[in-house]
């Protein structure tokens, strides 16, 4: 290869890349406008509320993913883990209710993330000490989880106990200055996970690690213990995602979050985020959850496609992404 032909390659290929960071939020733009073409109650302020608000869940559980990816690895337990924690919390606050009062919301709280820290550490461990492919040991604790909440409902649900019901409702149902309690949750989750995944040292390590973990290794890095810290710090998003989930339906049953994986994934990998590691977008994750939620909701209002079919909807969508992915190097 020539001099001249290496350069105009080395300039194609951040351009390449710059459009390829930009891909989820021009399809999400496109996506948006075909939204308000087909149907006139797509773009009003109460539908669009509701799509960003329902978005929260899914996104907030993305930007852990994606420190989960990033670093080379999958988890495939994020649904079951988020009904686990869901259970937790509401069977805590419920025990704590009548000598607390509302001030058992704070505690449930708190016994969601740390129960969601330690489910996130157990698969952590399992990868790295046990030395098990994370798709096999994250597919191991899906069972686990979902057996677990299946057991402590008795195969039905776990309400949450009335008298907390209003003062946990403005966590889902309110706002601040017109602005949802979920999103602002979610901005701040995506501004923390964003500060650590491209301003720490932790952030470099992760992006390293997944990039190429022998050369990360003979660096210095810590691979156990990076990649370990990415499933908890997933662990703690699926329990923030726990806390503001609750008081939307107010119980916790054995199909809460089911095939959550499957679109926690497709928002990370639509997003940019390489699978095989290396490369990690947290606003495109936000902007990959997004898309999703909107493509549901426009399904719903135009009647174009079965709301049934939602979730092959999102497959064909990973399929293309990860297709996609092929051509960006």
């Amino acid at each position: 290869m020539t001099s001249a032909t290496a350069t105009i390659a080395t300039v194609k290929a951040p351009r390449r890349m710059q459009w390829a960071a930009m891909g989820p939020f021009i399809a999400l733009a496109m996506v948006m406008l075909a939204g308000v073409l087909l149907n006139s109650n797509f773009a009003t302020g109460a539908n669009i509320a509701n799509v960003i608000t329902r978005t929260a869940f899914i996104a907030i559980i993305a930007v852990g993913a994606t420190f989960v990816i990033s670093s080379r690895c999958l988890d495939l337990s994020v649904g079951s883990m988020m009904a686990f924690v869901t259970g937790i919390m509401i069977l805590t606050m419920n025990r704590l209710e009548p000598s607390m009062g509302a001030n058992a919301i704070f505690v449930g709280a708190l016994v969601g993330l740390l129960v969601g820290a330690a489910c996130g550490l157990l698969n952590g461990l399992i990868v790295t000490m046990g030395k098990i492919e994370p798709f096999i040991a994250t597919l191991g604790t899906m069972g686990i989880f979902r057996a677990l909440i299946t057991w402590m409902s008795d195969g039905g649900s776990i309400p949450i106990d009335r008298a907390l019901r209003d003062p946990y409702r403005p966590v889902y149902f309110g706002d601040v200055l017109g602005v949802p309690v979920p999103v602002i949750i979610t901005l701040v989750v995506a501004l923390a996970g964003a500060f650590i995944l491209y301003r720490t040292k932790y952030g470099r390590r992760c992006m390293a690690v997944g990039s190429n973990a022998d050369v990360a290794r003979f660096s210095g890095v810590s691979v156990m213990k990076v990649r370990t810290m990415a499933f908890v710090i997933q662990g703690l998003c699926v329990a923030i995602a726990a806390i503001c989930y609750i008081p939307r339906l107010g119980a916790a049953t054995p199909t809460t979050g089911q095939l959550w994986e499957l679109q926690v994934i497709t928002a990370v990998v639509i997003g940019g985020t390489l699978l095989r590691g290396g490369r990690a977008r947290i606003w495109g994750t936000i902007a990959g959850a997004l898309l999703l939620e909107v493509i549901a909701n426009l399904m719903v209002l135009s009647n174009m496609v079965s709301e049934y079919l939602v979730a092959a909807v999102q497959g064909v969508i990973i399929i293309l992404a990860m297709l996609a992915h092929r051509f960006i190097k």
